[in-house]
């Protein structure tokens, strides 16, 4: 692989990482313990939100009440990882619209401590995951936690480290545990985000990089992405607002910025503590104006 492809590809799959991130809660709703005040529904609230002191603090609240659930950990790497690319400023370079302008972006210089944390939540996750499986292949929460695992890793990896290899191999992992999970819960319509802007993006990508990915794992079906993340949108519980969020990048990219536009009003209005919503807005409207 040379490193033009490589610098290419990579720039389009690290945009579809981040969905991955979401992929917990795919099949909260069939799970009892999961009600609409949990602790991990508050948490990844408060991600939305942006507020990730709030976020932390309801994570570690559902790991002392579980501290045999993996989610606990992994939910934790997930606010972790995301106070990291607020912090960086890599949430807006998620509606790059020009894939070279992503390719070309510098390496960034993430926080070692908050490294150090991330990895060890990481470790327990993953633990905690492989001991549950061992017992039920089948069980959800550890497939949420592995999937999550891997996503979070890919992201890391890619959109702060710049390691492109490595993150693609996270995001065949992850691919491989979402469709574990899809697998054992055929109508969990959150779980179809997590493939379905996977499919998106690779379904825009050129002939020979579809067929290198597909062969490795990756699925490419444009169309089929779009219509995946329509469902969540519509039927999701908790993904619902990130499947929007994600559309209204694809949309950018499909140089639909009204659509664009509307999403993000939207999700400005029911997560007003988001500062990304209204400067996305803006910059679209700029270049909407030209």
């Amino acid at each position: 692989m040379n490193k033009s492809w490589d610098a290419r590809t990579v720039s389009k799959v690290a945009v579809l990482c981040t969905c991955l991130v979401w992929s917990i809660f795919a099949c909260a709703e069939d799970l009892p313990a999961r009600s609409a005040s949990s602790p991990l529904d508050r948490g990844f609230s408060g991600l939305y939100n942006l507020d990730f002191a709030g976020a932390q603090n309801d994570f570690a609240m559902w790991e002392k009440m579980h501290p045999d659930d993996p989610v606990g950990p992994v939910s934790e790497a997930a606010g972790l990882l995301f106070s990291e690319f607020h912090r960086l400023g890599v949430l807006e370079a998620q509606f790059y619209v020009n894939d070279d302008a992503f390719a070309g972006r510098p390496k960034l210089s993430p926080d070692a401590a908050v490294r150090e944390h991330f990895q060890a939540a990481i470790g327990r996750a993953e633990n905690l995951a492989r001991t549950r499986l061992a017992k039920d292949s089948k069980d959800r929460d550890a497939l949420f936690a592995m999937t999550l695992s891997s996503g979070l890793q890919a992201d890391y990896a890619a959109l702060i480290e710049k390691r492109n290899l490595a993150s693609l191999h996270y995001t065949k992992e992850a691919s491989a545990s979402a469709q574990q999970l899809l697998e054992v819960c055929h109508d969990c319509y959150d779980a179809l985000l997590a493939t379905g802007f996977s499919k998106y993006i690779i379904g825009s990508m050129s002939a020979p990089v579809r067929w290198v990915l597909r062969m490795g794992g990756l699925p490419a079906d444009k169309e089929g992405g779009m219509a995946d993340l329509h469902t969540t949108a519509a039927h999701g519980h908790y993904l619902a607002p990130f499947a929007r969020i994600l559309l209204a990048i694809a949309y950018v990219r499909e140089k639909d910025k009204a659509r664009a536009l509307d999403l993000l009003a939207g999700l400005q209005r029911d997560f007003p503590g988001n500062t990304l919503f209204p400067r996305e807005i803006a910059h679209l409207r700029s270049l909407h104006s030209h």
